[in-house]
């Protein structure tokens, strides 16, 4: 996966698989929470898309001020600064310090905004569930500032190269989650078909619900400040913002909110109008497809770009642009080679997939769809996201800012044309607008990288991504006579019948098409899976 010496490439390797081993862990955690809650509230219903909506809020808004610009801005600074006498310790308190307070105000002005946020996000709600949202949100949007501490101690400690406590405290966070959602069960009964109604929710029951949520989040970023000690630092609050280099930062940031407020503005129309659905494939229905998405990104592709990112910004400190197009190019091979077997895996067991959170075909047939959908954009999206990194890494937030410009664009006239589907295809339309926009935003970014480090090692890359879609056209084809056996297309069908059939099937499944992916590229002599074996390799060597 790397084209660096054998030393270093070690590193990044057990640091991705360190980040890796937490994500799984985390993610696993993160599909049980969502199972428990589907049992406790349903997945199509009042009560479902009302949390849903309430919970993504503290995201929607921490998005827009801080998120990605911790991110985009923390590492590359953090690293630069390193180089100060101090070791950058004092670089880092004053940039924590106004990053917190700003947080602290977004949070504060949130939450006393609830309604109005609430209301315009979730215009298409009827009265009652909207106020049900609403309730929830009041206890769900603290959830902004904790995030964000979680971000600014884990990326500190990212860029101090200590890279487990990142992926590994989100575990925390599901624990306490599910830990709520039982007591929630346990005190007001399980709903699975989400027939209770938004006005049979009291105070009692949503303090529980949604305060259990948010717990969860507290927990998981205050635990980071015992990692901090670990590496010997200390925050110490300093409101002495001049003298220290934070114009460059700021400078940075700018770029970056613009960019987030594009995307931020794309996902409250879709939201917008995927609420004309309610009670078909609505909001609760696009979250799970998303997250089931999002699981193979945030174990493969988020694992080795963050390790990668530190050096990136490293020998982008360094001016050395040579050693940065070839870690680009090493990132974005190392992770598509099992991005292609994911998205292939996740396609053919898109039913199965719902069938674990869902029971009737009809809700598995919907959740399904919009996994589909969503699935087929996962290898331009994690080859964006590495492509979006390298960018930050040269110090570089304009240029995203303006082909995040290009995708927003269209997803927002996509999916207005969505608004005139038939309700039960919005879900899946939006998804589809989605990743056509995502595919061609990554085509536009690798583009302006490509002028601005003067090649990538495009054809490299290409011809890596042709050899894994080429090995997995027959491990699609064994999957697929396996899910028609297994009855995953008709009603009843094993693979579709219980979470329990479910499961076993897309295990079956999945090992059948990775023994014949991994196989395939054996026999194609593939420089990369050669270099991913070789490290288990030389530990049964021994």
């Amino acid at each position: 996966m790397s084209d660096t010496p054998t030393s270093t490439g070690g590193s990044i390797g057990r640091a991705s698989a360190f980040l890796a081993s937490g994500t799984i862990v985390s993610r696993l955690l993160g599909f049980v929470k969502l199972i428990v809650l589907a049992g406790m509230i349903g997945q199509l219903g009042d009560s479902a898309d009302a949390f849903a909506l309430a919970n993504q809020l503290p995201n929607t808004v921490y998005v827009i001020v801080a998120g990605g610009i911790l991110t985009a801005v923390l590492v590359p600074q953090i690293v630069r600064a390193s180089q100060h006498r101090d070791g950058g310790t004092a670089y880092i308190n004053k940039l924590l310090t106004l990053a917190l307070s700003i947080l602290a105000v977004t949070t504060i002005l949130g939450t006393l905004f609830a309604p109005a946020i609430t209301g315009f996000i979730g215009i298409n709600l009827p009265a009652d569930q909207k106020n049900l949202a609403i309730a929830f949100a009041y206890w769900c949007l603290p959830q902004m500032f904790f995030y964000g501490l979680y971000t600014l101690l884990g990326e500190v400690l990212n860029a101090r190269r200590m890279f487990g406590p990142f992926t590994w405290v989100p575990v925390l966070n599901n624990v306490v989650a599910i830990a709520g959602l039982l007591v929630f069960g346990a005190m007001y009964g399980a709903d699975a078909a989400g027939n209770r109604a938004a006005g049979e929710f009291t105070p009692a029951m949503i303090a529980v619900l949604a305060g259990s949520a948010t717990l969860g989040v507290i927990a998981q970023a205050v635990v980071l400040f015992y990692f901090w000690k670990r590496i010997g630092l200390r925050y110490r609050p300093d409101f002495h913002f001049r003298g220290v280099g934070l114009g460059a930062a700021g400078k940075m940031a700018t770029w970056t909110f613009g960019m987030l407020l594009l995307t931020t503005i794309a996902g409250i129309v879709e939201t917008q109008v995927v609420s004309l659905a309610t009670g078909e494939a609505s909001i609760a229905v696009l979250a799970t497809a998303w997250l089931i998405f999002m699981l193979p990104h945030s174990v493969i592709t988020v694992s080795v770009a963050t390790a990668y990112f530190t050096r990136m910004s490293e020998h982008a400190a360094l001016e050395k642009f040579d050693l940065v197009r070839t870690d680009a190019s090493s990132a974005i091979r190392g992770t598509t080679l099992i991005i292609v077997l994911a998205t292939a895996v996740i396609a053919v067991c898109a039913y199965p997939f719902a069938a674990v959170f869902v029971a009737p075909f009809e809700q598995v047939q919907g959740i399904g769809n919009v996994i589909i959908a969503f699935i087929l954009g996962l290898i331009a999206f994690c080859i964006l996201f590495v492509l979006q990194r390298t960018f930050y890494a040269l110090g570089d937030t304009r240029t995203p800012f303006f082909f995040t410009l290009f995708q927003v664009v269209l997803i927002v006239l996509g999916v207005a044309g969505c608004a005139g589907l038939p309700v039960e295809w919005i879900a899946v339309g939006i998804a589809l607008v989605i990743t056509v926009s995502g595919v061609l935003q990554c085509l536009l970014a690798a583009v302006l990288l490509r002028r601005r480090l003067g090649g990538i090692d495009g054809r490299r890359i290409v011809r890596s991504l042709v050899k894994y879609l080429a090995a997995a056209i027959i491990p699609v084809g064994l999957g697929f006579t396996l899910l028609f056996i297994l009855g995953g297309n008709v009603e009843d069908g094993f693979a579709v019948a219980s979470r329990l059939t479910a499961i076993l099937s897309m295990l079956l499944i999945g090992l059948v098409m990775a023994a014949a992916y991994f196989g395939l590229l054996l026999v194609m002599r593939s420089a990369e899976l050669t270099a991913f074996l070789a490290p288990l390799q030389r530990r049964l060597g021994r």
